[in-house]
């Protein structure tokens, strides 16, 4: 099976992140080993310092970055 065709899309909107989004994201890995991270344009200059603080708190991998979608992988 394609993974990319099964990749679940997290939207990050104007809010930005906090501990629901972060439980949800792990949540998401948890289950699918690979999300996408979709961020709103309104937010793209904090965009780097969310992906990290994602990362770090989910302990998963930024595999690609372009624009503003971030696709992350953790191994189950």
């Amino acid at each position: 099976m394609n993974k990319s065709l099964s990749t679940i899309t997290m939207n990050i909107g104007k809010s930005g992140i906090n501990e629901n989004v972060i439980d949800e994201i792990k949540r998401q890995l948890k289950a699918n080993e690979v999300i996408k991270l979709k961020f709103a344009k309104n937010i793209s200059s904090q965009k780097q310092s969310y992906i990290n603080k994602i990362i770090e708190k989910s302990n998963a991998k930024l595999i690609d970055l372009r624009g503003n979608v971030a696709v992350i992988f953790k191994k189950r």
